[in-house]
């Protein structure tokens, strides 16, 4: 017979069996030690005296888990992440994708195995970055909405689409957005519009100093003359004749929720759209 190796986590296992058997320590104490029911020992007693000492080693061991994946699933998921459209797909978003559109599901931790034993991922060490504050959230929807453009080549050389006007509501991250040919402003009045259709009117717009939001101050002019003289974009006109607020932020990171939005939609918006033909 095929001597087993016991882990030290079995050997003690065993050890409280057989005091429990010889009547030096109760079934009870024994259950307690090995964090198990009373009846769960009485039933390893009754088998110990079949099987002997083997009886604390788990069946599979040496065996193929009985939740391994086949070796077809395997072959099915590699052969379409082979192909063109999923060249740059790491695991977490193509275990999802697979699930959704093949009807295959696998782990992304599985997945990632897989994909890093056929060349098709590479473990990426994550950088130190410079850690900036985070500004709390605001406490309910519509309080402080983030607004903001993205330029990218949105649909990789298929259409001249590189715009994505997007505002963020800054207390959910419920999210609206909208392509556009410019960002100009004709084209966020118009993803202003529709989300007021929507949500009705928030509270405060948090925006970049862009030349749509702000007016520059003039040469030699200070922020209180600018202030004084009142000078507001047409933007900034609309805003005001809605009762919305305007704040403007002096760095990306004071839009750290927005501009993070459109690094996740620069990678998994663009896979989407490629999967989709647009």
């Amino acid at each position: 017979m095929e001597r087993i190796a016991m882990s030290q986590e079995e050997r003690d296992y065993l050890n409280w069996l057989k005091r429990a058997q010889a009547g030096s320590m109760s079934q009870r104490e024994a259950a307690e030690k090995m964090g198990v029911s009373a009846r769960w020992v009485r039933k390893l007693l009754k088998r110990m005296a079949k099987q002997g000492d083997a009886v604390v080693v788990h069946g599979l061991r040496g065996r193929p888990s009985n939740r391994k994946l086949s070796a077809q699933t395997q072959r099915q998921a590699l052969a379409i992440l082979k192909q063109p459209d999923w060249h740059d797909f790491g695991p977490t978003f193509a275990s999802e994708q697979l699930a959704k559109r093949h009807q295959i599901q696998v782990g992304k931790e599985t997945l990632r195995g897989w994909m890093m034993e056929a060349g098709l991922w590479k473990s990426k060490s994550r950088r130190l970055q410079e850690v900036h504050g985070w500004r709390p959230r605001r406490s309910a929807f519509g309080e402080l909405v983030q607004w903001d453009t993205s330029e990218h080549d949105w649909l990789e050389g298929r259409g001249p689409v590189r715009y994505l006007v997007r505002m963020i509501d800054d207390a959910t991250s419920w999210s609206w957005g909208r392509f556009v040919e410019c960002d100009a402003t004709p084209q966020n009045m118009g993803v202003l519009w529709e989300y007021l259709e929507k949500n009705g009117r928030m509270v405060d717009v948090y925006t970049d100093r862009d030349s749509m939001f702000a007016v520059p101050p003039r040469p030699g002019e200070s922020k209180d003359q600018q202030r004084e003289a009142d000078r507001l974009t047409q933007l900034g006109r609309a805003l005001r004749e809605l009762g919305i607020g305007s704040i403007l932020a002096y760095s990306p990171q004071a839009k750290g929720r927005i501009e993070r939005s459109f690094l996740t939609a620069q990678d998994r918006l663009v896979k989407h759209l490629r999967l989709a033909k647009v």
